[in-house]
């Protein structure tokens, strides 16, 4: 097995979506809309075996110092073989190239992101004038890290945790 992570490409949107599926539907992951996945390409990284990929995972910028790990889900098959440490280090690879200091989550896998630096958290670590900027996003995720009541429906229970690079 050479499992390769790079880039996700447009063409990969399908496999991705397929892999988000099976974590979707049993209410351990968020749902992505497909046109969301297309928009968001360029912040994934794919763990792929040839042609087929067998993971994923994205980053995505909130502010100058902070970004949110999204979206990271391998194929059950491909569990307990390293994949997801290397998506995780690809993300973070990712946020440190980009000038991102710290990196949160959402997660219900709290004992694998804390084997990757991540510690649970509360309240936002922001500062009040960040958190006011914070509040025009549009973003389902902000609305998550600031913990507002408006996200509490979209929520599955999942634990936020807070990476410092």
């Amino acid at each position: 097995m050479s499992i390769t992570v790079r880039p996700a490409r447009t063409s990969d949107v399908k496999q991705i979506r397929a892999i988000i599926d099976t974590f979707a539907a049993p209410g351990k992951m968020l749902e992505k809309e497909t046109v969301t996945l297309f928009e968001s390409v360029q912040e994934f990284v794919v763990a792929v075996e040839g042609d087929e990929v067998v993971g994923c995972g994205a980053l995505h910028v909130l502010w100058e110092d902070l970004a949110e790990v999204r979206t990271v889900a391998v194929k059950e098959n491909f569990h307990k073989k390293g994949i997801g440490h290397q998506i995780i280090e690809a993300i973070v690879g990712r946020a440190e190239s980009v000038g991102v200091k710290r990196i949160f989550c959402l997660t219900f896998q709290t004992e694998f992101f804390g084997k990757h630096g991540f510690v649970e958290i509360e309240g936002t670590p922001v500062e009040p004038d960040v958190y006011q900027e914070l509040l025009r996003s549009y973003d389902a995720g902000v609305a998550e890290f600031l913990d507002l009541e408006t996200a509490k429906p979209n929520t599955l229970g999942n634990t936020r945790m807070l990476r410092i690079l």
